[in-house]
Parts: C-alpha cells; sequence; structure tokens
C-alpha cells in the first residue's frame, strides 16, 4: 500500500508549542507575498518560447545537479538519468529516481520536491518504486495542460520577478523575444563575464574572438577588451539587468597601474594557459574592473566566491561543467577584499554583494565586514548551505554583528524552475522560526517581527538588487 505524502502544515517550525504559535502567526503573514527571485539559472528560452516542459525527466532531474549528484554518489550512471545529450528513456530515468528516493531523505531536495509533487502536481502518496508510473503519468498528463506551461506556473507561482544568468557571449535573443512577447512576466538577465574575464575558463582565447565578434572591438587589445565588456554590460542593462555576477575561484582582488594591466593582459592572453599566479591576479584585477565598471553603470555586484569547480576531472571531460562536481573551499574574505574595499568600501551608492560555501568566515569575516562597510551586503546561506540547518545557521552566526538590514533576504540560485516557490517557502518558514525565537527571548516584540519576516521576504531584496 502506498505510503501518503503529507505536507505538515507546521513543518520547519520550532519545536516549542508557545515559539511555533509566534512562527506560524509570522508565517501567515508573509506566506502568500510575491516571489522576488534576483538570481538564478533557469533557462529565459522557457519563458520566451512558452512551450510545454518535455517529460518529468527532463523537468525535473535533468537540470537539477543536487537530484542527480546525489544519485551519482551511489552508483548511477548520468546518462541514464539524461545528462549529456544522448539519447534517454525518460520513463526509465523516473524508475531509476523513483527506486532511490529514500537517497533524499533528510535533506532539503526531498522539502522541496515533496512540495512540487504536492502543491504543483497534486499527487497525495509518496514517490517509491511501486508509484514511479502513477508520478510519471500524473506529471507527463499536467504538462500537457495549457496551466503547466512556463508562463502559466510562472503567473501561478506568484513571480514578481524572476533573474536569468547569461555570459557576455549570450546574444539575449531569449529575452528580447520575451520583451517583444507582450507577456507582463518579469523575467530580466544578469551579467556573468566568467569566460571571458577568467584565463583558466576553458576555450578562453576562442570567447575573446567571439567577444571580438560581437561587438566590433578589438578584445586581443585591453582597450578594445575594455571597451567590449562596456557594450555587453550595456546591452544587458538594456535587456533588465540590474546586476552583475561573479563565480571566481577566490575572493581575491587587486589594484593595478594601467600599464601593469594592459602587460599582464597581453601575458595571459598569449600563454595557454597562464602561469596559476598570473591567471589569479588577472582574476583579481577584473574583478576590481567590473566593480570600477559598476560604479558607473550601477550593476550591482555579486562575489559567489569558493568553489572548486569542476573538481571530478573525468565528469568534466565527459559531460563538461555544472555536473554536481564542484566542492566548497576554505575562502578569504579580510585580505582579499582589502584593496576592493579601499576602492569601493566606502560608497554608499555601490552594492557588493558577498556570498560564501565556507561557513567558518560567517562570524568572523564576513557579518564584520557587512557591519562595518557601507557597500556591503550579504547574501543569504548559499547553495550547500540552501538547507534549514544551513539557514539557520547563517542566521545565528551572522546577524548579532551585522544585524538584518545588512542581508539581502533570500534567492534561491536555482536551475529548477519548480523548485523556485518550495525553495522561497523553507526560507520563510526558517525565518519566521528564527524571529520568533527572538520574540519568545523577549529581544524584540511580535511587531518588530512582523516587520523583519517581511523584509527579509521582499523588500530587502528589492532595494539590495534595485528591482
Amino acid at each position: 500500500m502506498a505510503t501518503p505524502l503529507v505536507l505538515h502544515p507546521d513543518r520547519l517550525f520550532p519545536v516549542d508549542p508557545g515559539v511555533r504559535a509566534i512562527a506560524r502567526r509570522l508565517y501567515e503573514a508573509v506566506a502568500g507575498l510575491p516571489i522576488v527571485s534576483p538570481h538564478g539559472h533557469t533557462d529565459p528560452a522557457w519563458f520566451a518560447d512558452d512551450a510545454p516542459f518535455a517529460d518529468p525527466t527532463a523537468l525535473l532531474i535533468a537540470p537539477d545537479h543536487y537530484v542527480f549528484r546525489m544519485l551519482y554518489s551511489q552508483g548511477v550512471r548520468l546518462e541514464d538519468l539524461g545528462i549529456g545529450g544522448g539519447p534517454v528513456d525518460s520513463r526509465a530515468a523516473w524508475h531509476i529516481f523513483a527506486r532511490n528516493y529514500h537517497l533524499f531523505r533528510g535533506t532539503p531536495s526531498r522539502l522541496w520536491l515533496d512540495w512540487v509533487f504536492s502543491e504543483v502536481f497534486g499527487l497525495t502518496v509518496r514517490l517509491e518504486a511501486e508509484t514511479a508510473d502513477l508520478y510519471y503519468d500524473r506529471i507527463a498528463e499536467r504538462l500537457a495542460q495549457p496551466a503547466y506551461r512556463p508562463r502559466a506556473l510562472f503567473d501561478r507561482f506568484n513571480i514578481a520577478a524572476l533573474a536569468t544568468t547569461e555570459s557576455p557571449l549570450d546574444p539575449l535573443e531569449h529575452h528580447a523575444k520575451i520583451r517583444a512577447s507582450g507577456w507582463p512576466g518579469r523575467v530580466i538577465t544578469t551579467f556573468r563575464p566568467d569566460p571571458v574575464v577568467d584565463p583558466d575558463y576553458e576555450g578562453f582565447t576562442a570567447n575573446l574572438a567571439r567577444l571580438s565578434e560581437m561587438t566590433g572591438e578589438d578584445c586581443l587589445s585591453y582597450p578594445g577588451y575594455l571597451a567590449a565588456l562596456r557594450q555587453r554590460r550595456a546591452a544587458f542593462i538594456a535587456a533588465g539587468a540590474t546586476a552583475s555576477d561573479h563565480g571566481h575561484p577566490t575572493a581575491a582582488t587587486a589594484v593595478l597601474t594601467a600599464p601593469e594591466a594592459e602587460a599582464l593582459f597581453t601575458e595571459v592572453t598569449a600563454a595557454t594557459p597562464p602561469a596559476p599566479d598570473r591567471a589569479e591576479l588577472f582574476r583579481a584585477h577584473m574583478l576590481t574592473v567590473m566593480a570600477d565598471m559598476s560604479r558607473d553603470d550601477r550593476l550591482v555586484v555579486q562575489i559567489h566566491p569558493g568553489s572548486f569547480r569542476n573538481h571530478n576531472s573525468a565528469l568534466f571531460a565527459r559531460f563538461g561543467r555544472d555536473k554536481g562536481a564542484d566542492i566548497p573551499t576554505r575562502t578569504d574574505f579580510v585580505g582579499a577584499l582589502r584593496p576592493l574595499l579601499d576602492r569601493h568600501g566606502n560608497d554608499p551608492a555601490q552594492t557588493i554583494i558577498l556570498f560564501t560555501l565556507d561557513e567558518t568566515v560567517y562570524a568572523r569575516e564576513l557579518a564584520p565586514l557587512a557591519g562595518h562597510y557601507p557597500a556591503l551586503r550579504l547574501g543569504p546561506a548559499w547553495w550547500f548551505h540552501d538547507s534549514p540547518d544551513g539557514m539557520r545557521r547563517f542566521r545565528r552566526q551572522m546577524t548579532e554583528t551585522a544585524g538584518f538590514y545588512n542581508l539581502v533576504g533570500f534567492n534561491d540560485d536555482t536551475r529548477a524552475f519548480l523548485s523556485i516557490p518550495a525553495r522561497h517557502d523553507v526560507a520563510r518558514r526558517i525565518d519566521c522560526g528564527f524571529l520568533a525565537e527572538l520574540v519568545a527571548e523577549h529581544q524584540i516584540d511580535e511587531g518588530e517581527a512582523a516587520e523583519l519576516a517581511v523584509a527579509l521576504t521582499s523588500t530587502l531584496v528589492t532595494s539590495a538588487y534595485r528591482l
């Protein structure tokens, strides 16, 4: 007999009945607020074309590295899940997922997926081997209906704004198509220059050649290169961008003189690959240059350092990047950011948002930095820490020093479109639970907590991202 799928209304709230009652009241006031998703990786083609999603596997497994990295860790071949572009039996892949769904017990993926199964598709029994076909057929049936097309779901999820992320080499045709369609949904882009500012990025010099073709600038000369970047930033702003995003290995920044920068540029574009220390210096310099450009064009600077990208070299060779093999590393912020902060940190008109995968720096480095520099804000618990306990650790270590108003609310940072409302629901529940504890401890009153719940849900994010 199938196990019922039940979403408890008090899930993730504190255990103490009195505190839970406060959390419930706070949550009820923000549960229905519009979703603001200022940073993510959904495909803008979904909203440009508004075509039906292909099938349950293509929608819920193939784009979601949280899902397939767990399955891979237990010996499931990525090819069998539809990863890599080869032919795949979608139903067979779904059966693999269903047989292994128990692997997700205790993970945020389980919370997100159960929400999607229940709230989006109306399923009332748990996913397991015996219900695999029931799930597949129900989801496939619903995906064929107009109400389950991307734009209809966007409206159903009450999304006020959603940012995708594109390279400077992206022509942004999908965003142009969205704007030309007259559909009122707000889908904007984000400028992610990694392929053309990181000398270690695969095909770096070829990427510069492509950038030259797109802009008409000579991107193998340093002045032409900077002019091309400014041109593409302007194109992104015209497509709705309010932020740039930088996924560097470290938070290193540097300020070079013009002759030093030009000589370094010539060096890293001539060597294949450049020496590691020279590549790192160039990235550090370009992060400062991007902040310089943001001072002029007002793009918010997001810095996402501290991931050893594509750690599994064999998997990277077979499938390319973003296949679940990125691993957190130790990250220095105090020393690494000082050149950038000497230049921009005291400017209240500048906004620099910091993220980290290194929880050891929360209270020691990030909270004190953001609690001092006017330009700095802290992004939410990110990636591996986008989880109930990860969010709680973040709040407990950051709040006393940085306060709430040097934070930027929540962003989902996902490729899995249907998980967006589920992730925001988890964040709202955790925040309301944390605020309820402060009320119960008489640190703040419930009226203040209600104001903070709204701020953490919407006003902080719209302000920080200039939405």
